[in-house]
């Protein structure tokens, strides 16, 4: 008998159903909440530092180990990071590079939420919770929030 393959695309709508859900469970507006934890996530912090041009470049980085979060290497892309952490880029010469290559095209301000500290070992500092106004992509939540309340 065949092996089930899951598409990329059904892992990422079981991933996105699971912070739904965690988001319900949740007092407040669910539709806040579920953009913060898609905010929060370390593939789109890495990104919003700057730290990669894309968010699969920053997946990549993560993937490949040159990202620590307060001086613990993580790989893990969907890992959450919470107000207080530090994201900073291992200090090999190669984790370095691949930054730094980065950080010079990265055309964009980092969002209020965050703040990097220049230097030769580049690093970020969650400040706060990001809201609705730090979202980069624009998104009509109420739409999805009816979407997955189905």
């Amino acid at each position: 008998m065949p092996l089930l393959c899951l598409s990329p695309r059904v892992y990422f709508a079981d991933e996105f159903r699971g912070y739904f859900e965690k988001a319900a469970i949740r007092k407040g507006n669910k539709g806040e909440i579920l953009l913060q934890f898609l905010e929060r996530r370390l593939d789109n912090i890495v990104h919003r530092l700057g730290f990669g041009l894309s968010r699969s470049q920053a997946r990549q980085i993560i993937r490949h180990g040159h990202i620590l979060v307060n001086g613990r290497r993580v790989d893990v892309p969907s890992h959450l990071v919470r107000v207080g952490d530090v994201i900073s880029v291992k200090s090999r010469p190669k984790s370095t590079r691949a930054v730094e290559a980065s950080l010079a095209e990265y055309g964009r301000e980092v969002p209020d939420f965050l703040s990097r500290v220049a230097g030769p070992q580049p690093e970020g500092h969650v400040l706060r919770l990001p809201e609705a106004e730090d979202v980069s992509i624009p998104v009509q939540v109420q739409l999805i929030v009816e979407l997955c309340s189905k």
